[in-house]
């Protein structure tokens, strides 16, 4: 019997070394190599597939036809815009979140959605049985639907071959193995000649593949780095599990924008489309409490209204404390820097605490606006005007930097009924005021938004 061989494989690139080594010479990461045990004889030249590949001859830029790519519709609005207007036929798209997010509950109610698809759908990871209780708890039924129990990439092709589907599922890509490696399911090796012969195979027979992936405690999608690259999208599924929402932004798409962002609603027959998420992010009864701002934030190319929560108390036991939920607390520190240097509000000896509402985090520099004012107004204990809705950057010399999209933020607190928009002077150029029935307070400094509110 041969002596097994064994090689040491960087998780994050793919290097491999005969042996372990601390930093990875190719990419510098770390303690990220792993031992994998290789292949005893020479692989057969032949595709896992079974599809021969044709040869491929090199052909003039100009003599390329090139044309709109066809859409498949996933009868889900929110995954149609993030996807850039449906499943492009042959692509392969990996949906990666942690674990109890709503992944599988996501991928099984859009197909269960498609009855005038033919799907086959791989589960490596639960029964027939459980997909059924699943399905049956989202109250859909479809008949072309067809589902599989696997983790053998080669029984895969077989059922691939022997239904012809035009959308396949595969239920996760770190449980499938392919006879080729001798390594356990789930490793760099398995993961990373798995999922090549399934991009192989999406692009030879032009048949999409909708792959589900785990993260790690880093919050990266498991197996090696390369996994990313050979995808065409890659979608991260994310949210708070003690909160309704979840977000589902992508990463990576080589046909379409990756500033689109779908939001859903977790309920307990499934996940709900939230197409208009202002409505449910603002709650209705913050009238005369202090330490409540609105924010005009954009995701994406979404424009909603956030809630922006402060509580500025007296620090009891010394040091005081920052926190901060939603919001990036290095940049919250900044802004109590602006606000103590610049417009002489004493903080240093307070706790501040910062919140989001809706559990959803904003990376908009936009919202500092209503940061600041929140904090403030729980400061003074004086409560914003509910029908006041803000947006603007702050500067470390206190200035209201303007923000892009001006006219998609106010158009959002025009329709939610809001009565007053406070925005950077520069931004007010080329708006024409007589068409909004809300009225514009334009600032140019810290100051003259303090008094605008509070008078």
């Amino acid at each position: 019997m041969a002596k097994e061989k064994t090689v040491y494989v960087c998780s994050n690139c793919g290097q491999d070394s005969p042996k372990w080594v601390g930093k990875c010479a190719s990419c510098g990461e770390w303690n990220t190599y792993v031992e994998e045990i290789i292949r005893k004889e020479a692989s057969n030249k032949r595709p896992v597939s079974g599809i021969e590949t044709p040869k491929a001859r090199p052909l003039v830029l100009s003599d390329i036809e090139a044309g709109d790519e066809p859409r498949i519709d996933m009868h889900d609005e929110e995954l149609n815009r993030v996807l850039g207007g449906g499943l492009v036929p042959g692509s392969l798209v990996l949906i990666g979140g942690e674990p109890g997010i709503g992944k599988s509950t996501l991928v099984l109610q859009t197909i269960l959605h498609m009855p005038d698809k033919r799907i086959l759908y791989v589960s490596g990871e639960e029964s027939a049985r459980q997909l059924k209780l699943r399905a049956d708890r989202l109250s859909k039924e479809s008949s072309d639907c067809l589902i599989v129990c696997e983790t053998s990439l080669e029984q895969i092709y077989v059922h691939i071959k022997n239904t012809q589907p035009d959308l396949v599922i595969i239920d996760s890509i770190q449980t499938i193995s392919t006879e080729s490696i001798e390594s356990s399911p789930g490793s760099i090796s398995q993961v990373r000649e798995c999922s090549a012969s399934i991009l192989r195979f999406a692009k030879e027979t032009h048949t999409p593949v909708l792959l589900i992936g785990h993260i790690n405690k880093e919050g990266s999608i498991a197996g090696p780095k390369v996994l990313e690259h050979i995808v065409d999208t890659v979608l991260q599924f994310e949210g708070d599990q003690h909160y309704m929402y979840r977000i589902l932004r992508s990463i990576k798409n080589r046909f379409g924008s990756t500033a689109e962002l779908g939001i859903y609603e977790m309920r307990q027959d499934g996940l709900r489309q939230v197409s208009n998420p202002s409505e449910l992010l603002l709650s209705q009864d913050h009238e005369g409490m202090s330490g409540v701002a609105i924010a005009s934030a954009i995701e994406g190319v979404r424009p909603f209204l956030i809630e922006t929560q402060a509580l500025v108390s007296s620090a009891v036991y010394g040091n005081p404390q920052r926190s901060s939920t939603g919001f990036d607390i290095r940049r919250m520190n900044m802004l109590l820097a602006v606000l103590e240097k610049r417009v002489g509000f004493k903080l240093a000896q307070k706790d501040v605490f910062l919140n989001i509402a809706g559990g959803l985090r904003v990376n908009d520099p936009a919202i500092d606006l209503a940061v600041i004012s929140a904090i403030l107004s729980s400061n003074m204990d004086v409560a914003i005007e509910p029908g006041v809705c803000m947006a603007g950057e702050i500067g470390l010399s206190g200035e209201i930097r303007p923000v892009n999209r001006i006219e998609q933020r106010i158009g959002e607190a025009e329709k939610l009924g809001f009565k007053q928009f406070i925005m950077p002077k520069y931004n007010l150029q080329g708006i024409d005021t007589k068409k909004l029935k809300i009225e514009l307070i334009p600032v140019r400094k810290v100051e003259e938004a303090f008094r605008a509110m509070f008078g």
